[in-house]
């Protein structure tokens, strides 16, 4: 192995995620705001959290989606596809001096079913959820964790025996972020190695 591989200790002392990349998925969770407004914001630290149909992601006490989420005991998770990328990262602007997010009326929403916050028109995923706990303390950050108790998807992403997975991926690619700073559209695939006797 040359110099390129050998491996060196990383100082704890700052957070590690900006030192290497890290595949992730990239959502929009949409929330109600006090006055009736909605608010979605990009997250990356995201993913369902059990096999049951429980989703958490990350977030800081401190910001609106978290107080909105806790507040209203709901929340939505928006799966965008490659072509709402740009619209997604808006969403990421800063409120204005009087708390709004102008930004959010760039996107297209379709209102939830069960829940009342917004979800994004042709997103790949759509997930209604109410909160069941937040998981606080967590350095700056929280945990806010909801069952999922509504859940829409376009046919053509979901999988099928008549289908090959490798072509619904190709078909219908998945937007991943790279933290810290890049993205990818996966569209390519192969099978895992799983072990014929391997238990989840």
């Amino acid at each position: 192995m040359g110099h390129r591989n050998a491996m060196v200790e990383l100082d704890l002392r700052d957070p590690l995620w900006e030192r290497f990349f890290l595949v992730a998925p990239l959502v929009l969770i949409g929330t109600r705001e006090a006055d009736g407004h909605y608010d979605l914001a990009p997250k990356h630290m995201a993913m369902p959290v059990s096999w049951d149909n429980h989703f958490g992601f990350v977030c800081a006490p401190t910001h609106g989606t978290y107080v909105n989420a806790v507040r209203e005991r709901e929340f939505t998770v928006s799966y965008p596809t490659s072509d709402q990328l740009v619209m997604t990262s808006l969403m990421a602007a800063p409120r204005r001096d009087d708390g709004t997010k102008p930004n959010v009326r760039l996107l297209a929403l379709t209102p939830a079913t069960r829940v009342s916050a917004p979800l994004v028109e042709g997103a790949s995923l759509q997930l209604e959820c109410r909160l069941e706990r937040t998981v606080d303390g967590l350095g700056l950050n929280s945990l806010v964790i909801g069952r999922v108790i509504s859940a829409h998807a376009p046919a053509a992403v979901l999988r099928a025996s008549e289908r090959d997975d490798a072509d619904v991926l190709r078909e219908q690619p998945l937007v991943a972020y790279l933290h810290p700073g890049r993205f990818a559209v996966i569209g390519d695939s192969r099978s895992f190695p799983m072990p014929a006797d391997m238990r989840r």
